[in-house]
């Protein structure tokens, strides 16, 4: 397939061209505080089908998102992932033994504890005949661990699952040089002095170079931020526009902090420290501070800063899945349905960040919905140009038929339906969480606005992508 990127440097004369193609509504600063109006509750469809169990979301819980570094940063994952766990526990009240199953995603793992949802589940007080099993897939990892929650009931395998993501970014393992390892495990077989000593006398100083986890795509050899720098350059998303959109998802997120809107936090007791009770990287600025940021990636004129990126976060979330009839007869009300879900993958170059574009119309066919449809968007931001990116794409039918093989557009979901609590800019990012707060972020505020439908999407590494619809469970 033909390079968007090669396409956009190489066949236009500038980059107006490219930006008369994808063109978005620019953000408006005074409206980006206005507060969506209460949907008015729709008479609409239900998504449920025949012969195929309900799986709701009874409810959903994390513990504040903290930048790494900070107060989490003398734990291990399995300390968050617990708390998390012992949270949903207490939220809920439902009995450790009626929990048929437990997992649990994360990226980058802690050695000792390589199954962290079966350290964590034993931490919590889950008994120890629970299986427990742990997934991985980037920044989808918690959304792979629902929807294989979803499986295990929706086939009859299972009627209860807690189903969560962790991630520990103050303390991520660091390994000796691979010369280094080799030349450890070869010490450690040596059975003579003489083979010790011949295996010693071959170290070099340069062993001791420490290999950090991997930053950049395996398959690319690229990091992700450099990957979302050319693909705003390539969709022509301006600095201005990526800094007005930050600051858009940080006032967002201090708007429903204040006002008491992100429900799905449970305090967390820190061993030996204070008990900490809110997101700490909620930290709305002002447009001119972050003007004076210099491009952090593709320097020096490229227009991704940390300010308009994610940034790393420690931070754990759990949510209780259950069959309907079993959460009915336990005597819960649940909070939503989980119902049709996708997982998109393209090419981890050029495409890396378009999961929701390519998830997005597939998972709205697959439930028979439009984009009209939907009332609450929740969308994982990994960077602005990331999102303003894929608004892009979305809103163009010349993409969706040179590059997704569709005949029209699906459209750019509307800014007063879209991640109207924050997002992962100014909430935080734990890799492995993200997926859970986005579905609970969905559910809340579809009760909370009054609305039917919600539609969850985010991109991954590896050039991968996931979207699912929720529905409001009725009042």
């Amino acid at each position: 397939m033909t390079s968007i990127l090669t396409y956009t440097f190489k066949n236009l004369p500038n980059a107006s061209k490219w930006a008369l193609r994808f063109s978005v509504r620019p953000l408006s600063c005074s409206s980006q505080l206005r507060a969506a109006p209460a949907a008015q509750t729709k008479s609409k469809k239900t998504l449920a089908k025949p012969n195929i169990r309900n799986i709701v979301v009874v409810d959903g819980v994390r513990i504040p998102f903290l930048q790494s570094g900070t107060s989490y940063k003398d734990l291990m994952p399995h300390d968050l992932a617990r708390a998390a766990l012992s949270g949903l526990l207490h939220r809920t009240n439902v009995p450790k033994d009626v929990v048929d199953y437990i997992i649990f995603g994360t990226v980058i793992q802690e050695v000792k504890t390589s199954n962290v949802a079966r350290e964590a589940a034993l931490g919590a007080g889950f008994s120890d005949k629970t299986p427990a099993h742990t997934v991985t897939m980037a920044c989808i990892s918690a959304n792979q661990a629902m929807t294989t929650g979803v499986g295990l009931i929706a086939s009859g395998q299972c009627d209860v699952v807690a189903a969560g993501g962790v991630e520990l970014m103050s303390d991520v393992p660091i390994r000796h040089s691979r010369k280094m390892r080799k030349m450890m495990l070869d010490l450690n077989k040596a059975k003579t002095l003489g083979q010790r000593l011949s295996l010693l006398s071959k170290f070099r100083l340069n062993f001791l170079s420490p290999e950090l986890p991997a930053v950049a795509e395996f398959s690319t050899s690229e990091t992700m931020g450099h990957s979302a720098d050319r693909l705003a350059a390539a969709f022509a998303v301006s600095r201005a526009d990526q800094d007005e959109y930050a600051l858009r998802s940080h006032s967002l997120a201090k708007k429903a902090q204040d006002e008491g809107l992100l429900s799905d936090i449970v305090p967390f007791k820190v061993p030996g420290k204070d008990t900490v009770t809110k997101d700490n990287g909620i930290r709305p600025s002002s447009l001119e501070q972050m003007a004076k940021l210099k491009p952090a990636f593709i320097k020096p004129y490229g227009t991704v800063t940390a300010a308009n990126s994610s940034f790393l976060t420690d931070g754990a979330s759990a949510m209780l899945i259950m069959a309907e009839e079993k959460a009915l007869a336990m005597g819960y009300k649940p909070k939503a349905y989980l119902r049709d879900f996708v997982y998109v993958s393209q090419d981890p170059k050029d495409q890396l960040l378009l999961g929701p574009t390519y998830a997005t119309p597939k998972v709205l066919e697959k439930a028979g919905l439009t984009l009209n449809d939907i009332d609450a968007f929740e969308f994982h931001e990994a960077f602005s140009g990331q999102i303003l990116a894929n608004f892009k794409a979305m809103d163009s039918d010349w993409f969706a038929q040179n590059y997704m093989g569709r005949k029209t557009k699906v459209g750019s979901p509307p800014l007063e339906k879209f991640n109207n609590w924050g997002g992962s800019l100014s909430l935080g990012h734990p890799f492995g969480a993200t997926g859970c707060r986005l579905v609970m972020a969905a559910a809340n505020r579809l009760r909370k606005e009054g609305g039917q439908y919600g539609l969850v999407a985010a991109c991954a590494a590896g050039g991968q992508g996931h979207a699912m619809i929720v529905e409001a469970y009725p009042k």
